[in-house]
Order: structure tokens, then C-alpha cells, then sequence
């Protein structure tokens, strides 16, 4: 399966330490290049661009409604994720467009490898293609957290600045303008290019601080380190969530310490499609002729060409995944019990999950194109037919998210 720990640096400036964390998970941060430097002969720390990152973050300021930060739909209390039942945010200049896909999780993704539409696992045998893997957002469109940083802030459904320029003119105004300077150079504002890739950069930098992003605290990760124990339940939960013929979920979403010693991220930074039904309450989807198809658009543009990839999205972590409330690129589902059920159901009773034709039929993956349907992944637990067993009963659907649930950040042995 697609599996990936190398750590996502390029270079750094100074090395990250957490005695929490083994080695391998000690990611450098990829930033620091020459041309942000300040200009006065020295580069900006990582604990200024750090600071400084933390304030952009949290700065509404920054958006064209003056009401909007990236905090706003990227919650700390909920993981950097989405705060609230919305299958996507609502933002824009007056906060009334609504976006196209459900928000992501900021957490976990130092290891996330750049996108590769061949990918081949670290496992030294290139006869194995993966296929389409890694990169940030549903689409992978995004290689670091410094070009992910650039699609909010611009997007007219998200922060809606109409241009770079004018989000350095907020920064000019902002309280921290100080700071600003004194972390890249007191020039920094004298070319709207170089500060508004400043702004990304002391993003990406903050993004990459551990104690924010990956603490590794959860209680599964104190039993990995054998701070504490699993309930039966939990067990339970672990065991139906790796075994092949169960869930298999561990197929797409790693659960084990990687050889090299790296925690698991619980996600193989792979694309994949599932087939998840359209969902009525993403406005766009209001154009039955609409079809967010991911890596073949209509974010992405350079796969249009690319039929087999029609309808595949990124593998999320699953890290504090029972603290999400819209789950899937569309957000159509709310609930962990939804999500499994869906899994274990999609393929032995679709009349659950997808509308009717008016001949009564089913209109099964109906937020693809017939074309496409062959994309949709059928290996277990989607390898079954209308009226089969599923692979799980509720009982075990039950064990499954209390193992979940164990993911979650913030457990104290």
C-alpha cells in the first residue's frame, strides 16, 4: 500500500526537538529559503516566524469581510478542523458564499510527501506504482503548507482578497506590522511579492510547530508507548479496524509504527475514490451538470486529461477524526456511525445511501459520471453485492469508533 514517513523538510533552519516523539517523527519544517531573508545579513528564526505565523493565523483582518481568519474554519478546539455541522464554510466578502468541499484538518501533515501521480512506497521495490499520492488539500493541488497558505487568503469563497497586493496593505495596517518587519527586514513592505511570500512562509512555519500540530498526545499514542492500556472495546475496535477481511481500514489509513520507528499518521497520503453520494447542500451541486470530480477538477486543472482519475480525493488522517462533525470531501455525512455504516453498506444495500431513477432503480455513485464509476475502489469492505452480509454488524461498527476515539489529542495517562 502507498506508505510514507520521510519527513517533509527541504531545509531548516534549526531542528525541532520533542522528547514526546521518537526520532523518526521529529520532521524539520520546510522553509527558510535565501529570499525571505530579512535583508540585514541574517535569517529570521523559526521562533519569530513562528510567532509572527500565530498572529496571521488568528487574524480576521487578513480577509475581505475583515471577519474571516484561517482560524475561523480551522479550529484549535477541534483540531484545526472545521468548528461547527457545516458540510463546507461560508465565507467571502459579505460571509455568505459557500465553498466547494468540506475543510480539512490542519493537524499531521508534516510528512506529508509532495504529489506524485506515480508513486512508488520506500520499500525499495519501484515495480510498484501506487498511483496518484501525497500533496496537501482533497486534490493534492498543494505541495506545502506555504502554497496551501495562498488558497484561502485569495479564494472568493474563503478570505476573498482580491489580490496579493491587497493583503499586504492589510499587513501594512495590522498591529503586528512591527513584528513583521523585524522578522524579515525592515524593507519587507517595499515589494508586495516578497511580503506577501513572507506572510506564506511564516504560515507554513507555524503550521510546523509540534506542540500545536502533531503533539502525538492521544491515547493510542500513550499505548504505543505503553503509557497506559486499551479497553476490551478498543481492542476490539483495533482489530476489526486491520483486518483485511473486517474494516480494512488500515489498508488506506496506517495504524502501525512504521519501521523507521515513525508514529503512525493513519493515512497512506493516497487518492482514492469511494463514491460517496452527492450531497444537496453544497450550493454548486444545485447545476446537475456540476460534478466536483477532484483530481480531474475543478480545482485542479492539469489532470483534465485524466479520465482514470475522475472522482479520486486525498486520504485524510484519521487523527482526531471523532472530533469532526462533516466527513468526506462533501461533507455528507455527520457522524462517525454514518461514515462506517456507509462503508459497510454501500455495496449491500445502496437503496440506504443513493436516490432512484423513475424506473426505481438505483442511481448508485451519483455525484459521478457513468464514465468514472469504474474508478470507484471495490476492494473490502466494498467487495460484497445487494443483499450480502456486511462486513461489519453494528455491534462491531460500535468497536470500531471506540477505537477511533482514541485518536483524539490531548489524553493525560
Amino acid at each position: 500500500m502507498k506508505f510514507l514517513f520521510a519527513a517533509a523538510a527541504l531545509t531548516a533552519l534549526t531542528a525541532l526537538s520533542s522528547p514526546s516523539l521518537p526520532a523518526a517523527d521529529q520532521a524539520e519544517p520546510a522553509y527558510a529559503h535565501a529570499a525571505y531573508a530579512p535583508g540585514n545579513g541574517r535569517r529570521a528564526s523559526v521562533d519569530e516566524m513562528t510567532a509572527l505565523g500565530r498572529r496571521l493565523f488568528f487574524d480576521p483582518t487578513l480577509s475581505g469581510s475583515g471577519r474571516q481568519s484561517c482560524a475561523s474554519c480551522h479550529s484549535p478546539a477541534y483540531a484545526f478542523g472545521p468548528p461547527n455541522k457545516l458540510s463546507v464554510q461560508l465565507g467571502g466578502k459579505d460571509m455568505k458564499h459557500p465553498g466547494i468541499r468540506a475543510t480539512p484538518s490542519l493537524r499531521y501533515r508534516q510528512n506529508v510527501p509532495p504529489f506524485s501521480e506515480h508513486f512508488h512506497d520506500d520499500d525499495n521495490d519501484d515495480s510498484v506504482d501506487a498511483g496518484p499520492t501525497g500533496g496537501l488539500t482533497w486534490d493534492g493541488r498543494a505541495d506545502s503548507a506555504h502554497e496551501q497558505a495562498r488558497i484561502p487568503l485569495l479564494s472568493p469563497f474563503e478570505m476573498a482578497n482580491t489580490d496579493l497586493a491587497s493583503v499586504v496593505a492589510k499587513l501594512k495596517q495590522a498591529p503586528y506590522a512591527a513584528q513583521f518587519r523585524a522578522t524579515f527586514g525592515a524593507t519587507v513592505f517595499d515589494d508586495d511579492a516578497r511580503a506577501f511570500e513572507a506572510a506564506l512562509m511564516a504560515l507554513e512555519v507555524f503550521q510546523e510547530s509540534p506542540t500545536d500540530f502533531y503533539p502525538y498526545s492521544s491515547k493510542y499514542d500513550a499505548f504505543l508507548r505503553k503509557q497506559t492500556k486499551l479497553s476490551a472495546q478498543e481492542l476490539r475496535g483495533l482489530a476489526l479496524f486491520n483486518a483485511a477481511d473486517k474494516g480494512n481500514c488500515a489498508s488506506c489509513h496506517i495504524s502501525a509504527i512504521a519501521p523507521n520507528g515513525a508514529f503512525p499518521q493513519f493515512t497512506d497520503y493516497g487518492l482514492i475514490a469511494l463514491g460517496v453520494p452527492r450531497n444537496k447542500h453544497i450550493a454548486a451541486n444545485a447545476d446537475p451538470h456540476y460534478h466536483d470530480l477532484g483530481l480531474c477538477g475543478p480545482e485542479r486543472r492539469d489532470f483534465l486529461d485524466r479520465p482514470q482519475y475522475c472522482g479520486l480525493f486525498k486520504t485524510p488522517s484519521l487523527r482526531n477524526v471523532a472530533l469532526r462533525q462533516a466527513f468526506f470531501h462533501n461533507g455528507v455525512f455527520h457522524s462517525l456511525e454514518e461514515v462506517m455504516q456507509f462503508y459497510v453498506q454501500r455495496d449491500t444495500a445502496p437503496q440506504k445511501w443513493y436516490p432512484r431513477n423513475r424506473d426505481g432503480s438505483i442511481r448508485k455513485f451519483d455525484d459521478l459520471l457513468p464514465q468514472h464509476y469504474a474508478n470507484v475502489n471495490r476492494e473490502a469492505p466494498f467487495d460484497r453485492q445487494p443483499g450480502d452480509k456486511p462486513a461489519l454488524t453494528e455491534a462491531e461498527i460500535k468497536d470500531v469508533i471506540a477505537f477511533l476515539k482514541t485518536l483524539t489529542d490531548g489524553y493525560k495517562p
